[in-house]
């Protein structure tokens, strides 16, 4: 038992030796898991620049109603050059420029303008062009209501004004209804959304790119060495086996502990999270092994890794939500362990299913796992006894 955590502890050892795969293995994920939760707005509200120049009291309905909205953010500049300056360098998404004769204007009936400023082809400019173009619209309907009184002689312009706001008109009532399950729940973390598809990519990925250091112990002789010392050929299959093991267990568990400490990232049910990562870092190992027992130079593994590594990453649902893929392409997807895996994390992680839920796709695992991690194992066998 001594030899096998000898030689798996070997193999860690290797790889943490190299830099590069300090950052491969650590850094890598979380910064991608970051970058991909940041464009999907995880952690981030569109900020919205206000410039007024007025204090009438319909500038300051206007800028109140701008800043009731929880989902933005409303910050004051001074001048409109500094506004313009902080959205071309995208310290604002946008701006709003209130004008100092809006009241006035507004009073009397004549065109009233506001000025929005932005980036083309800003996604947060186009939310907050929707929101102050609706909050705009609202005010001016207030300010025509108490024009329209005041003319008929009902009051003075003021006191229409604040009629107006606080009058009950019968509308139209929009009933809305829910059909369905929401594929990604309201309010879920953009975080937790991507963590398990970069937790399931890189767990494949360090596995499979690991293996280049079984062939380099073939080619330097450090795998016949052993097999002419009394250590036993089971001894050395075990060692290797449980080292693949180790790397893509370590891999998996620096990105849920990583992702779940920096970004919030809520896993589920700890026993269902802990029996996919374990299963499917059996399956990477297994493929590891078959890739290093099979092939004989450093270069072409490197090249056969990345390529089955990110193909299947892509075909199973992992670089593009499985949920938004074609039906033809879910179906193909199938015959991959990513895509099993990656439901079973959408079932823990989005909809707080337990152990019980996904218990098929643990299934399908477990079938992937033992019969690529048996092949595994006979092929290395077979490389180092003939």
């Amino acid at each position: 038992m001594m030899t096998v955590l000898t030689i798996a502890g070997v193999q860690l050892r290797r790889l943490f030796r190299y830099k590069f795969n300090i950052f491969w293995v650590v850094i890598a994920p979380l910064l991608f898991v970051f970058m991909l939760g940041i464009m999907l707005n995880g952690g981030h509200t569109p900020k919205l620049g206000l410039v007024v120049t007025g204090d009438g009291p319909m500038t300051q309905r206007l800028t109140a109603a701008l800043r009731t909205d929880g989902r933005f953010s409303v910050e004051q500049r001074d001048s409109t050059e500094q506004l313009r300056s902080d959205v071309e360098h995208g310290i604002l998404h946008a701006g709003l420029v209130i004008p100092t004769g809006l009241d006035d204007q507004l009073r009397s009936g004549s065109p009233a303008q506001v000025t929005f400023v932005a980036r083309p082809n800003d996604p947060f400019a186009s939310d907050l062009a929707v929101w102050a173009q609706s909050v705009v619209n609202q005010q001016s309907a207030l300010a025509r209501a108490a024009r329209v009184a005041t003319a008929e002689g009902a009051a003075t312009f003021p006191q229409n004004l604040d009629r107006a706001m606080t009058i009950d008109v019968a509308g139209v009532t929009v009933a809305t209804s829910t059909a369905g399950k929401a594929t990604f729940p309201t309010g879920l973390n953009p975080f937790a959304l991507m963590a398990p598809s970069m937790l399931l990519m890189y767990i494949f990925l360090t596995s499979l790119t690991a293996a280049l250091r079984m062939i380099e112990a073939r080619r330097l002789g450090i795998t016949r060495r052993m097999y002419a010392t009394p250590t036993p050929v089971r001894a050395i299959v075990a060692g290797e086996a449980l080292g693949r093991f180790a790397i893509a267990l370590i891999q998996g568990l620096i990105v849920m502990v990583g992702s779940s400490l920096l970004f919030g990232v809520d896993w589920g049910s700890p026993v269902g999270a802990v029996a996919l990562v374990v299963l499917f870092s059996m399956v990477g190992s297994g493929v590891a092994m078959l890739i290093g027992a099979t092939l004989r130079g450093e270069n072409q593994a490197l090249a056969v890794s990345l390529a089955l590594g990110l193909g299947l990453a892509a075909l199973g649902g992992t670089m593009v939500p499985l949920e938004v893929l074609s039906p033809t392409r879910q179906l193909i997807a199938r015959f991959t362990p990513h895509a099993w895996a990656y439901e079973g994390f959408a079932e823990i992680v989005r909809r707080g299913g337990g152990i019980a839920d996904i218990l098929p796709q643990l299934g399908a695992l477990a079938g992937f796992a033992v019969v690529l991690f048996t092949l595994g194992a006979w092929q290395l066998r077979r490389s180092i006894v003939r």
